[in-house]
């Protein structure tokens, strides 16, 4: 799969008449990082896309076939499904729980690392999740948590939330919650403690398999300058 894009070309130019490609890009840590990484594949964006209290969600490039969009991660990965990005960045996290077969996902960008975990109170720490057949779980991560959880034999009663989770388990609404962690310090503050990595997380490069299919000269030649990106700040 890591070869798709190798015999295009690294230099991919967009002919106004073949429409404008949209790259979809992560708010927050993940979109700080990327920007050496922009910067080596050749793709300078709008100077406000990094300016969080810029109201733009749309912003051009310095070439003129290739526009970014800033959105959330799980909406990256939606946007580029539909075809309305053909190229997004998002965290393994998000292709793990959205799991759609038009993403294909090319390069590890080695970025945004973290992972998701589960995690529960300190005072609860030591007791086996193996003998219960149904636990209580508040996360975002839905399909994941289910997934893991299946493979105990226990099934997983999911509290879904987008935020807050470490507030979950001090006022009952979940014995454990599942949640992407990158310190530990969050889950710390609030009483909680790292029982188990479901899964280690880096950002991924993804394409619309479809746009790949259709436009394989444009498309696989911006995977191509993100590989030698990626190479060339590795060979550092």
């Amino acid at each position: 799969m890591e070869t798709l894009a190798d015999t295009y070309p690294a230099d991919p130019s967009t002919p106004a008449e073949a429409g404008t490609l949209v790259l979809a890009l992560p708010k927050g840590r993940i979109l700080t990082e990327l920007g050496p990484v922009l910067a080596r594949a050749g793709i300078r964006p709008a100077e406000d896309l990094l300016d969080e209290s810029s109201r733009r969600l749309r912003f051009e490039t310095n070439h003129p076939g290739l526009d970014v969009v800033r959105v959330r991660s799980f909406d990256v990965a939606t946007f580029v499904a539909h075809g309305a990005a053909q190229i997004g960045v998002c965290g393994a996290d998000v292709l793990m729980e959205f799991d759609d077969d038009q993403i294909y996902a090319p390069l590890d960008l080695g970025i945004g690392r973290c992972r998701v975990s589960v995690a529960e109170p300190v005072e609860t720490a030591g007791a086996d999740l193996g003998t219960a057949s149904r636990i209580t779980v508040a996360t975002k991560y839905p399909q994941i948590a289910q997934r893991h959880f299946a493979r105990k034999g226990v099934q997983a009663e999911v509290v879904h939330l987008n935020g807050a989770m470490e507030l979950a388990p001090s006022l009952g609404l979940a014995r454990v919650i599942v949640d992407l962690v990158q310190t530990g310090s969050t889950l710390k503050a609030n009483g909680l403690v790292e029982t188990e990595v479901i899964a280690n997380v880096t950002s991924r490069l993804i394409v619309n398999r479809t746009a790949l299919k259709t436009r394989p000269e444009l498309i696989g030649g911006w995977i191509a300058r993100f590989r030698a990106a990626l190479a060339e700040r590795d060979a550092r």
